[in-house]
């Protein structure tokens, strides 16, 4: 037998301090290049807004950039695409990001940025009716008027769930977007968006006590608020197998997605990792289980992927999440035989085992894409804000290539056994498009 490869586990060093307002501050300090990333991450998502506010963390997203404190809209983009640098944010089911990448001689800049919509975005009529204008517009490109638009991380939900939180749509409907006023803007800001709900993380080119010092002196002095208290996302898992479908009127071919619950991906860590490398195993090239059978084999799919978290986030999600596959199936494509063909193929693999070689390979690429999106300081920042935030553990981002390397064939085998018929929701697209 071919000895275990062996994956090294990175050592990119991590500082942590807390200021006195409640603001964690990770510090990941690496001088090979005159580069420095900067992310804030705010503990709040789409499972955290309120009923009849559809859509709000993502609104919300949108309207940290138009303006602050002490800056006019369109500011931030000026100041830091004026220094050489580049800027964004995004929102998740349980955090929102905001980050920059600039030249190391721009870290004051950014932390400047950062601290002044920490204190206050710039809440007006006029900004919050454009941007849910911005944001109905996306919802029109991405999902309305897009084939397979929303598949399936915004239609599998609310066939796997029952719950407001983990269950509505994220994107959100036209009619609560509308509907939202400044006053609502304001009290989800003072909600959510306080010190006490944030983590500061800077990755690259600085000095530890210089940044310490610029940290403090833009954000010491933003008013303490403390953390909100999280909503409950509890969900009972499912016992009988549940199964819808919808026509897409502008898809071409059909489709269709399955997802099982797993374990509690914080809590219960060590059961949760063995489903994460399940995934790659049945679905990661052209060699993985799946993908061998259905689309190069039976040719019931033309493509297969599998990946945990509705928005393929594993190692930044909370409980409840679940194991998803979707195929996109050729003209005529049968979604029941696909279904049945991957309930055989986790049969096989939970009665005969991995192949010779097969946890090997899938580790392997596993690990080389963890290490490899460690290598730009963004790739360092914003997860180790996100790991600070929900486990307050930055460095398990050091840990996790070696961590993945070190899960067994017996728990790949196991975990492959709980992902029963019986467990599983799935969503089928039925294309309305003509040919």
């Amino acid at each position: 037998m071919a000895p275990r490869i062996k994956i090294p586990a990175t050592k990119y060093p991590v500082e942590r301090f807390t200021l006195g307002n409640g603001l964690r501050v990770v510090l990941s300090p690496d001088r090979s290049a005159p580069v420095v990333g900067v992310a804030v991450v705010y503990d709040v998502g789409i499972r955290s807004e309120p009923e009849g506010r559809t859509g709000f963390a993502h609104l919300f997203e949108h309207l940290m950039f138009q303006g602050s404190e002490n800056l006019e809209k369109l500011a931030h983009f000026r100041h830091v695409q004026g220094a050489g640098g580049s800027f964004n944010g995004s929102t998740h089911l349980d955090y929102t990001d905001y980050f920059e990448v600039l030249p190391s001689g721009g870290l004051e800049r950014a932390l400047f940025l950062e601290a002044d919509r920490m204190r206050g975005p710039r809440l007006t009529e006029e900004n919050l009716r454009n941007q849910v204008d911005v944001v109905k517009e996306e919802i029109r490109v991405n999902v309305l008027n897009r084939p397979y638009g929303g598949f399936p991380w915004l239609k599998l939900p609310p066939v796997m769930f029952e719950t407001f939180p983990n269950a509505h749509d994220g994107y959100g409907s036209f009619e609560d977007l509308e509907s939202a006023t400044v006053e609502d803007a304001q009290g989800f800001f003072d909600r959510y968006y306080a010190c006490g709900n944030a983590v500061l993380s800077v990755a690259g080119d600085f000095d530890v006590a210089e940044a310490t010092a610029m940290i403090e002196r833009h954000f010491g002095d933003v008013p303490a608020r403390p953390a909100p208290r999280l909503p409950d996302f509890f969900e009972p898992d499912l016992t009988a197998e549940r199964r819808e479908s919808y026509v897409d009127r502008i898809a071409p071919l059909p489709a269709v997605a399955g997802g099982w619950r797993v374990p509690d991906p914080i809590a219960t860590f060590d059961d949760y990792l063995p489903f994460v490398v399940l995934a790659e195993v049945l679905t990661d090239g052209d060699a993985s289980r799946l993908v061998e059978r259905l689309v190069q084999r039976d040719r019931t799919a033309t493509t297969l992927g599998g990946y945990i978290g509705f928005m393929g986030d594993e190692y930044q999600v909370r409980n409840p999440t679940a194991l998803l596959l979707q195929a996109h199936l050729p003209p005529g494509g049968d979604a029941d035989k696909v279904l049945r063909t991957i309930d055989e193929e986790l049969d096989r693999l939970a009665a005969d085992g991995l192949k010779p070689g097969e946890l090997d390979r899938t580790q392997a690429r596993m690990a080389t894409r963890l290490l490899h999106g460690t290598d730009d300081v963004l790739g360092r920042a914003l997860p180790m804000a996100v790991l600070e935030l929900q486990r307050g553990r930055p460095e398990l981002l050091n840990d996790l290539p070696k961590l993945i390397s070190e899960v067994r064939a017996e728990q790949i085998v196991a975990a492959a056994a709980t992902l029963r018929p019986e467990r599983r929701a799935s969503v089928e697209v039925i294309p309305g498009a003509s040919a």
